[in-house]
């Protein structure tokens, strides 16, 4: 499948048939989310985003993975909204480094 690598933290994969309209937004929400994880922790690695039709086409399937300080953290949500499974997507994964850093704090 096809990856394309942003700014050395962030891969998206499956996004190269997109719109290029799309793929802006895309690649701006991806971006904030990966910041925000980046000033959360100074352990952030990498973030992974990939997309795929599922059921036919009919649905739209995000997975998120966040790499931080060798840990994984992932998500996975499907809807017809590709911005809205994909903001989705990437909340659950952010809400998981943030409770994981929440208790290293304690």
């Amino acid at each position: 499948m096809d990856s394309m690598e942003l700014g050395g933290n962030i891969v998206l994969t499956g996004f190269a048939d997109r719109d290029f309209t799309e793929l802006i937004v895309v690649k701006k929400i991806v971006g904030q989310y990966s910041r925000k994880l980046s000033d959360a922790t100074p352990d952030f690695g990498k973030l992974h985003v990939s997309v795929k039709n599922v059921h036919g086409g009919s649905t739209i399937e995000i997975s998120c993975t966040a790499e931080v300080n060798n840990h994984k953290f992932s998500s996975q949500v499907e809807g017809h909204n590709l911005f809205v499974v994909l903001d989705e997507a990437l909340k659950k994964v952010s809400e998981q480094v943030h409770k994981k850093i929440d208790k290293q704090e304690r």
